[in-house]
């Protein structure tokens, strides 16, 4: 994915972590440092100030006062919403990011949130000024929908990897949501 050009990536570990996982993040986080792409660890703080990432936090995990005590005001935090409700409150948050999903029908969650669908994201892009992550469902087929009712970026886990070519399906994701110039 690096190779391709990813712009940021995540490790979205929901169960145990062990030395092995450990350690395999470790080499991951070379590979972002490298490439000059920012990592981000989900759910867990822990983790993200022993590999020196970036958090992202969900609504059952750390709050992001707390997170953002532990981190550090440098350190880039994110927090996923699902609702108005939601994206109201944590807009208010000491966060950089706020992602927003499922958008689309996902397989990634076991129990998915409702699909929030493209009219709503248009409708709550007003609820905050803070950088929107659409994440759910994302396809290079829907992408474009999703920047265009006012996501700042997408966030892809199974279409990425559908090909068995994940660098080329970067690729192709660049090559049609980012402007040549």
């Amino acid at each position: 994915m690096l190779d391709g050009g990813a712009a940021i990536l995540q490790i979205r570990h929901k169960g145990h972590w062990t030395r092995d996982l450990f350690e395999q993040a470790q080499l991951v986080m070379r590979l972002c440092q490298q490439a000059a792409v920012p990592l981000i660890v989900n759910d867990r703080a822990d983790i993200a100030l022993l590999l020196n990432a970036g958090l992202h936090l969900g609504q059952d995990d750390l709050p992001p006062q707390d997170a953002r005590r532990l981190i550090g005001a440098a350190t880039c935090l994110g927090y996923s919403t699902h609702n108005a409700a939601q994206l109201t409150a944590a807009a208010q948050e000491p966060v950089d990011y706020l992602a927003i999903g499922p958008l689309f029908a996902t397989q990634s969650k076991i129990n998915p949130d409702p699909v929030v669908g493209v009219d709503r994201l248009r409708d709550w892009r007003t609820l905050t000024t803070k950088p929107l992550v659409a994440i759910g469902g994302i396809t290079r087929e829907n992408a474009m929908s999703v920047l265009e009712a006012g996501a700042d970026s997408v966030a892809v886990i199974g279409d990425l990897l559908s090909t068995g070519d994940p660098e080329g399906r970067v690729r192709a994701y660049l090559q049609k949501l980012v402007p040549a110039g």
